[in-house]
Parts: C-alpha cells; structure tokens; sequence
C-alpha cells in the first residue's frame, strides 16, 4: 500500500506529518510523491487563517480525480479537528477527518474506510505524546523534536487552544533520549517545537533545563526552538539560550501588535513596553542575536495611531525578518466579537507599509553582513540553479556553489553578496567529520 501526504502550515505539522509517515511504515505503507499512484491519500492541514483553510478545501477537489476504487482520503490536523464531522458533510469525496491527537488510530481508521466506514476522530487525549512511534524524518541533517503539544494561552483571535487542546509537556528524559537516537544516525542541528515552546515544564524541570540538557548531549552541534512566548522568556531562559554553545544565535519572538491597547484586546499578557524589555534582555545576554517575529494587521479596533505604533516598533527593534498577516477571523474565537472591524484596503494599505519597513530594516542589516564570514549548515539543493542552500546560526539563508556530497556538512563561507533576504556565498573551509552519516 502506498500513502501521499501534503503538509500546510508551521513546523509542528512537518513533525506531524514525519510522524505520520512513520506509523504507517510501521504498518507495511510505502510513501510516494504521486498522489495517482496512492492508495491512502492524506492531507495536514492548517486552521490558523481562512485563506489556508480555502486552499486545502480546493487541494481537497482535486484529489478527486486521483482517488481509485478502493482508495481512502483523509483530512489531518487543525482544520480536522476544528471542522470535525461537518467536513464529512461538505466534502463526500472525504473518507476520514482525524485531529492532532488521533494519529495511533490512523491503520484502523483507514481498514474501516475501505470496507465504507466514514468516520471523525476528534477526540482530545492529554496523555498522548506518540512516545513509541518512531517519526520518518524527512531531512537527515535536521530534525524537529516536539516537546510540548497544546497551549494555555487564550489570545482572542488563535485557534490553536481549540484545535490543539490544553498544554503538556514531554518528560525531559523522554527528550534526551530521543536526540541521542538522532545523534546516533547522523543528526546534528535540533529544533525543539512546542505552541509556546518556552513555556515547557514536566512537572519538574522547565525549558532551560531542557535547553541545557539537550544542548549537552554529544554531537547536537546546532540547537534551536520555535515558537516561544514573550511572557514567558525568563532570565533562567536567557541565560541558557547565552551559555550553552549548541544554542543558537536567533529567536523567533511573536510580537502581533506593537500597541499596548491593541495587545490587550488580543489577551497577549505584555505590553509595548514589556516587549521591548524582553528584546532589550535577549540582545543584552546575546549581542549577536537574530531575531524574526510575527505581526498581526487589521485587528478589530486597530486605529492608525497603534498602526504607527507597530511600525516605530519594527523600527526601533530591527527584526531581521516577520511574517505579517492581515488579521483572519476564526469561528469560535472572541475576537470575532469585537466591534470595530478594520476596512478590508486599509487593513491591505497597512500590511504593504509593514512589509515595506519590515524589507527596509532586514535589507540595511544583511548588507552590512556583506564581505563577513559564517559557519553555515549545508542543508541541500536550492530552488533554483544548480546551488545548495545552506543556513547560518542566525537563520540566514546562504547560496552557494558545491557537489551535492557537501550536503550535512558545516562549512565557513564568506557573504558576498545579498537580495536583501537570502545571501550569496562562497567557501572558505570546510568543516571536519560532520556529514551525515545514516
């Protein structure tokens, strides 16, 4: 049997999906890249925003003309377990509608599905960590590593908490041990994901014991996480992300608005002011630090003065990167309540000017980079051309030259030229006994 899998939204649906891919090998499945040759055709979907809510229905369409006799298609993720049985309902074509927590029953779910058993399973399970199922990794330099599933927090315009369930974290041996396995076939850059990553605790240890002791197991050279929560970025946190060498350079650190009424009515728990602190806190511990963010424009209520106000924060802080976002209501959210709907072109006019400061600062920062040299990840062939793409500490991305032999290897290259956003570059040495292995 043969099973084709799409992936939309963050890198805890990729983790999602290594994990998928990996019980159903454990059950006799094979996986392929043709969707017209699968027996299983499955889908990870995204509930985040509608637009990709929108997509995956029409992805959904058209995996019609590829579903045979016989065949199973099923829906997985945040959109199935926000739209649960009514997906049924709208898409007939659809076999299976399994959440975030349904994975294990996936093998009987789809030998249900063929003998015409239509079915959702959205249950949540507190408990379930996938302890004993080993993930396909779909990259062998990299792996991400889940320690925490759900959120607590209540932001008035996520879905996460709804499509997620509670927060609960991992034992951190549990961790540990599986980065030693990684380590042991050839993995050395780590990222641990979580909803709020940073607000990870077992119960006995929280997330800088976590970052200290997975950063201390042999051979992890690179570590990272994503996506942590201001709130919850303590001195303790700091101070490991500052002392242990495998930790990286860079933070991803969700802003969503740069106006403190505006925070508010989005329940984020920090002002402008605390935001800012925590920057100030991050690049004092790690001068070099990178960091990225995402930001939010259109909320209900937003006015042009706590508009300005995000755009003197982008400014004043300098982000290397953001991915914005017109605000996108969700059903079930409180902030579809919210009076005060921000206009469909100045929600529009807002984003461009962002995207515009945004470019504006990440271009004056990477130029300056230009003619310095990195230690950089040889991750694997770029997009376009016959270059590889390769990856600082500081997340930029660097093209260069080079058999593909190089790929899972660090090497030094020196910055010498830049779009504004990616780099290009050029090898100045190669670093010793680091490939990937298995």
């Amino acid at each position: 049997m043969k099973v084709y899998l799409e992936t939309y939204g963050c890198q805890m649906n990729v983790a999602d999906s290594e994990l998928i891919i990996g019980l159903l090998v454990r059950e006799g499945y094979q996986q392929t890249d043709d969707p017209a040759a699968a027996d299983l055709l499955l889908v990870n979907t995204c509930a985040v925003r509608d637009n990709a809510e929108q997509r995956i229905i029409g992805r959904l369409g058209e995996f019609k003309r590829h579903k045979k006799p016989g065949d199973v298609v099923g829906v997985v993720g945040c959109m199935a377990q926000r739209l649960g049985p009514t997906l049924l309902e709208r898409a007939p074509h659809v076999d299976l509608v399994v959440g975030p927590d349904g994975y294990r029953s996936l093998p009987a779910l789809v030998a249900g599905a063929r003998e015409g058993h239509r079915v959702a399973d959205v249950g949540f399970k507190h408990w379930e960590h996938y302890e004993d199922v080993p993930p396909a990794r779909l990259q062998r330099a990299s792996a991400f590593v889940t320690v925490q599933r759900g959120c607590d927090y209540r932001c008035t315009f996520c879905i996460v908490p709804m499509t997620r369930g509670p927060e609960r974290s991992r034992i951190l041996g549990d961790v540990v041990r599986e980065v030693e396995s990684l380590v042991a076939h050839g993995v050395t850059e780590v990222t641990l994901l979580g909803q709020t990553v940073n607000s990870y605790h077992d119960g006995a240890h929280d997330f800088a014991d976590l970052l200290r002791a997975v950063g201390a197991v042999p051979g992890v050279r690179r570590l990272r996480f994503t996506s942590p929560h201001p709130n919850d970025m303590s001195d303790r946190v700091i101070e490991a992300l500052a002392t242990v060498p495998a930790a990286c350079e860079y933070v991803h650190l969700p802003l969503q608005s740069g106006s403190s009424r505006v925070l508010k009515r989005m329940l984020r728990r920090y002002t402008r002011e605390g935001y800012l602190d925590c920057v100030r806190r991050l690049r004092q511990a790690v001068p070099a630090i990178a960091l990225s963010t995402d930001i939010i424009v259109g909320f209900p209520g937003e006015t042009d003065a706590d508009f300005a106000e995000t755009l003197s924060l982008v400014e004043t802080v300098g982000f290397d990167d953001a991915y914005t976002f017109i605000f996108s209501p969700r059903d079930g959210t409180p902030a579809t309540r919210l009076p005060g709907a921000v206009p469909a072109h100045v929600a529009g006019e807002r984003l461009q000017r962002l995207v515009d400061t945004v470019r504006a600062g990440a271009r004056r920062t990477n130029l300056a980079l230009v003619g310095t040299t990195h230690e950089v990840l040889v991750e694997g062939p770029a997009r376009r051309g016959n270059l590889l793409q390769t990856r600082t500490r500081t997340n930029k991305i660097v093209l260069i030259e080079g058999p593909r032999d190089l790929v899972g290897t660090y090497l030094d290259v020196r910055l010498t030229g830049t779009t504004g956003s990616t780099f290009s570059g050029v090898p100045v040495a190669k670093r010793a006994a680091l490939k990937v292995t298995a």
